[in-house]
C-alpha cells in the first residue's frame, strides 16, 4: 500500500527534514514532535511514519502544520520506515530522531552544521539519559570486529565527553546526514528491519570516504530502555552476521574466519543456555534463504568503497565492554586473546 500523506501544505524552504517513526504505544511522540518543531537556528519539517502506532498519539499530528504523516499500512521496520520518511522530504539535511528522544532547541542546528561539512557523512548527537541528562546514553557506539555494537560510555558524565571528534558508529536515535550522503549510501539497509542498522550505515559511510562525527553540543534526552527478547536476539544476530559478511573484504574475512567460527559456536551455547537457540538458528536460516541478496548486497557495498580494511581497522575494537556486555568467567582472557589475534590480522591487511 502506498504512503498516505496528510493533505496540508509544507513550509518551504526548509533546512532539515526530521524523520520520526511511530510503532506501538507512543507516550512521548507528541512531545518529540513539539520539540523538533521548536528547534532554533534551522527551519524544520517533520515526517512521522506510522509503522503501527496503537496509541492515540497520532491524532494531534494529523493536520499539524509542518508535519507530514505517512501511513504505509504495515510495519516497515526501523530501516524501511526511515528510508520511507527520507524519501518523502526534499530537505537538504536529514535528521533521524527516535520517538522517545527529546531534542534540545539547538540540537538539530548543531547536527546540521556538522553534517554540511564536505568531509562528514554522519553527525551523531550527544545522547543523554532522560532520567538524568547529565549522564550519557551514548557518545557514539563502539563496533567489535565480529559485528557487535553497544552504547559508548553509557552512564558516564556527559561533561567528560565534551569534545567533538570522529567515532566508529553514530547512534540511530539522533543522527543527521546531508541528502547527497544519504543517497550515496542508499539509506539504511532495508532488509535489516531493525538493529545493527546504525553500525552498518556508519561503517559503509567510513568505507565511502566520509567521517562519522560526534557532536557534543547536539544534546538529545533519550528515554532509554535496554530490552531483551527472542525477536531482538534474532534480528541482532542475523544482522550482525550480514553486516560482517558484507563489509569486510574477502582477505579480511579469511583472516577472521577462525575467531568468527569460534564466536558463533560460543553464541550457540549462550543462546541454548538463554533459551533463545531457536531464534539463533532462525537467523542462520534467514541468511541461507537470502544468500542471493547477501551476495548482491556484498558486491554493491564492496564496489563503492574508497577506503580499504587496513585504513578502517583502527575504528574497530577487539575487546568487549564488560560493563555493557557481561562476559563469563575468564572474559578478561577472552578479551586479551581476541585483541592479540586482531593485532596480528591488522598487520596482515
Amino acid at each position: 500500500m502506498p504512503p498516505c500523506p496528510a493533505s496540508h501544505p509544507w513550509r518551504s524552504p526548509v533546512d532539515v527534514g526530521a524523520i520520526v517513526l511511530a510503532y506501538g504505544d507512543q507516550p512521548y511522540l507528541v512531545e518529540v514532535v513539539d520539540r523538533i518543531l521548536a528547534s532554533t537556528g534551522v527551519d524544520v519539517e517533520v515526517v512521522v511514519v506510522d509503522n503501527g502506532c496503537t496509541s492515540p498519539s497520532l491524532d494531534p499530528l494529523r493536520h499539524r502544520p509542518g508535519v507530514l504523516l505517512l501511513s504505509p499500512g504495515t510495519n516497515t521496520g526501523f530501516t524501511g520506515g526511515c528510508n520511507l520518511g527520507a524519501a518523502a522530504t526534499s530537505a537538504p539535511v536529514l535528521a533521524f530522531v527516535n520517538s522517545d528522544a527529546l531534542v534540545e532547541p539547538d540540537a538539530l542546528a548543531a547536527l546540521a552544521e556538522v553534517a554540511r561539512r564536505p568531509s562528514v557523512g554522519l553527525a551523531s548527537a550527544s545522547l543523554r539519559l532522560a532520567s538524568d541528562p547529565t549522564l550519557l546514553n551514548t557518545s557514539g557506539n563502539p563496533v567489535h570486529v565480529l559485528g557487535l555494537s553497544w552504547a559508548g560510555h553509557l552512564g558516564e558524565p556527559a561533561a567528560d565527553h565534551a569534545v567533538e571528534g570522529p567515532i566508529t558508529s553514530a547512534t540511530g536515535a539522533a543522527v543527521a546526514a546531508r541528502r547527497e550522503v544519504w543517497d550515496a549510501l542508499g539509506g539504511f539497509t532495508t532488509e535489516f528491519f531493525a538493529y545493527c542498522e546504525d553500525a552498518d550505515l556508519s561503517l559503509r559511510c567510513w568505507q565511502q570516504g566520509w567521517d562519522v562525527v560526534y557532536v557534543p553540543t547536539a544534546v538529545v534526552a533519550h528515554h532509554y530502555e535496554f530490552g531483551r527478547n527472542t525477536a531482538k536476539f534474532y534480528l541482532l544476530e542475523r544482522n550482525r552476521l550480514a553486516m560482517v559478511l558484507s563489509l569486510w573484504s574477502r582477505r579480511t574475512l579469511l583472516l577472521l574466519a577462525p575467531v568468527l567460527v569460534a564466536f558463533e559456536l560460543a553464541m550457540l551455547a549462550v543462546a541454548a543456555a538463554g533459551g533463545w537457540l531457536p531464534a539463533k538458528l532462525r537467523g542462520y536460516r534467514w541468511l541461507l534463504g537470502h544468500r542471493r541478496w547477501l551476495r548482491d548486497h556484498r558486491r554493491d557495498v564492496q564496489s563503492v568503497r574508497r577506503r580499504s580494511d587496513r585504513e578502517l581497522a583502527h575504528l574497530l575494537t577487539a575487546r568487549f565492554d564488560q560493563s555493557v556486555l557481561p562476559l563469563p568467567v575468564g572474559g578478561g582472557l577472552l578479551n586479551a586473546a581476541m585483541a592479540g589475534y586482531w593485532s596480528v590480522v591488522r598487520r596482515l591487511l
